[in-house]
């Protein structure tokens, strides 16, 4: 039994590891290469007119669901670049416009009428500067993310994101008790050609409504189609915890049959090496990273053509763009026709994101376990509407946990009680039957049917209890919730590690106490010099966790002390003493 116990402790251990091998795997760090030049002001752009998709490139009503790599054909927005798109920059810069909502402060560029930059009001960037809101668009080196939209005329003009609008005002601001907050944008040709382009803000969300609106007063018609993308180069951005990088890739909603879909995602070095083309009705698509998403979500039944591919900025290298483009619609003279969609900058909060389109809250990436580690999630999120603070959420929750698994502890205890009880005769087999392993193994089977006591019944409820603590980890370390959220005292980040290692050291003592509340004589001295170096081993690898992820561990590793206290003790009242041989 005390073997088996090892191993499974062990067996932990590597799962410890290996979600730190994953961890790593998924944030590892990105190499962008950017030039000595390179800085925060917006490099030249001479050859954007050339970046402006073909009217080929939109699917057709009738258009067929396919996904297809490689960088050919004229599905991608940037033409028939074989290599990846090349700029020559990022972007030049019009007369900026200026919107502050309750939760952003956006600049508008005119000059192509996109998002230059997009600052989340009450999003700290860091710990260390809690009172600088983090920009998550931004026009300028090295962190460059940016969001573009126009319309391709099939015969004619028609502005895109090279086009320079007009504006009636240069700021916005969503007044009290306003729900939304209208920015309208102009242009207009010789020809009889007007667009209006709208974006929508609205109170309390990171949704963004996008309505570009075409007026044909010419004599024939127009036949227009619309697109919208992000456009960014790799970032290095560790963030708060040590060794954890930003993952930079695009995430999609594809059409599977009938009303499916699923959730699919490819990573930045992938796109790279194998870029998106893909024909489809409804669906969105993202660009993902550590718990920030720039999401497009088209007109629900239009067919669209998505798109993630290679898409190159001077002085940086592994750009890529995601976006779509829609059908093509003709514009009768007289009449006018709207291009609409939605967009979704912001933190990854599961409550907003299944609001503004299905299957968005889906990049809340969980893993395998995201069927225990939603619910886990719930059930936190309750509990810190409760007490208003996730720390104490945490703890409460822990103890939730612990108390579903009581009876499957006390059986797990009973085992290690009465496994204690046979340490004497298992003694006493081993002294006899040492050098033969074989008819040892064989005593030692007799002895268990003859009283009746099955070794792996104190093992089972580890094992059944692995899955939770698994998905309790990822719910710790990818919910945003948690991102820079106060705890007490010196914990003032329990997304980030413990600044004074206060709560490793507390996890590896109380890891010491359990150990020797289960010393047994039956393990060897070698296993007895590993379990000792082990709450070291463990509180130094915990040193690098999230705080929040710690603070659990030391809260389970307590409660179960005192469970295990407990049910000794009731043990002990029912004649099964966990330490000596039952008279």
């Amino acid at each position: 039994m005390d073997n088996i116990r090892f191993a499974l402790l062990c067996a932990a251990a590597a799962v410890c590891f290996f979600l730190y091998q994953a961890w790593q795997t998924d944030y590892a760090p990105s190499s962008p290469q950017v030039s000595q030049q390179a800085d925060s002001a917006p490099a030249s752009n001479d050859g954007q007119s050339s970046d402006v998709p073909d009217i080929g490139a939109t699917p057709s009503s009738q258009g067929s669901s396919t996904a297809s790599s490689g960088s050919g054909g004229s599905a991608t927005i940037a033409g028939n670049r074989q290599s990846g798109d090349q700029d020559g920059g990022p972007t030049n810069s019009g007369k900026t416009i200026h919107v502050v909502t309750d939760k952003l402060d956006v600049r508008i560029d005119t000059l192509g009428g996109g998002l230059s930059q997009v600052a989340l009001r009450g999003v700290p960037l860091s710990s260390a500067q809690p009172d600088t809101n983090l920009r998550l668009i931004n026009n300028g080196l090295p962190d460059f993310f940016v969001e573009q939209s126009g319309l391709i005329a099939k015969d004619g003009d028609a502005p895109n994101h090279t086009t320079r609008f007009d504006s009636a005002q240069d700021s916005y601001k969503m007044a009290d008790g306003q729900d939304t907050l209208s920015v309208p944008l102009t242009w207009t040709d010789n020809a009889g050609h007007k667009v209006t382009k709208v974006y929508t803000f609205h109170r309390g969300s990171y949704k963004i409504g996008l309505d570009q609106q075409a007026q044909n007063e010419a004599g024939a018609p127009w036949n227009l189609s619309q697109y919208v993308r992000y456009w960014r180069a790799p970032h290095d951005n560790t963030g708060d915890v040590p060794f954890s990088h930003a993952f930079f890739g695009a995430g999609w909603y594809a059409a599977k049959s009938g009303d499916e879909y699923a959730y699919n995602t490819r990573s930045r070095d992938d796109i790279l090496s194998d870029p998106l083309s893909l024909n489809q009705k409804g669906g969105w698509i993202a660009m993902i990273q550590h718990y920030f998403i720039g999401a497009v979500i088209p007109p629900e039944n239009a067919e669209v053509r998505y798109f993630a591919r290679p898409k190159a900025i001077q002085g940086v290298s592994g750009g890529y763009a995601t976006g779509f483009v829609g059908p093509q619609q003709s514009v009768a003279p007289g009449n006018s026709a709207n291009f609409n969609a939605t967009l979704f900058i912001g933190p990854k909060y599961q409550d907003q994101l299944a609001a503004v389109a299905p299957g968005l809250g889906l990049t809340v990436d969980y893993g395998w376990f995201s069927v225990l580690a939603r619910p886990i999630f719930k059930v936190l999120e309750f509990l810190h509407s409760w007490v208003g603070n996730w720390g104490l959420a945490i703890i409460l929750l822990t103890c939730v946990i612990k108390a579903l698994f009581y009876k499957l502890s006390e059986i797990q205890f009973r085992g290690m009680a009465r496994m204690r009880k046979f340490q004497p005769r298992m003694a006493k087999l081993k002294e006899q039957y040492g050098d033969d392993k074989a008819e040892l193994q064989k005593k030692m089977m007799e002895l268990y049917r003859e009283e009746g006591f099955n070794p792996m019944a104190g093992c089972w409820p580890l094992l059944v209890q692995m899955p939770v603590f698994i998905s309790l980890y990822w719910v710790l370390r990818e919910s945003v919730e948690l991102r820079h959220a106060p705890f007490v005292l010196w914990i003032q980040d329990l997304s980030a590690p413990d600044p004074y290692y206060i709560l490793p050291v507390v996890f590896g003592l109380t890891m010491f106490l359990q150990q020797r509340l289960n010393v047994s004589a039956a393990m060897d001295p070698m296993q007895q010099r590993i379990m000792q170096i082990m709450p070291i081993g463990m509180a130094v690898f915990f040193a690098f966790f999230p705080a929040g992820l710690v603070l659990y561990w030391c809260t389970n590793n307590l409660l179960t002390i005192a469970q295990q206290w407990y049910i000794y003790r009731k043990l002990d009242n029912e004649g099964l003493s966990h330490g000596k041989t039952a008279s």
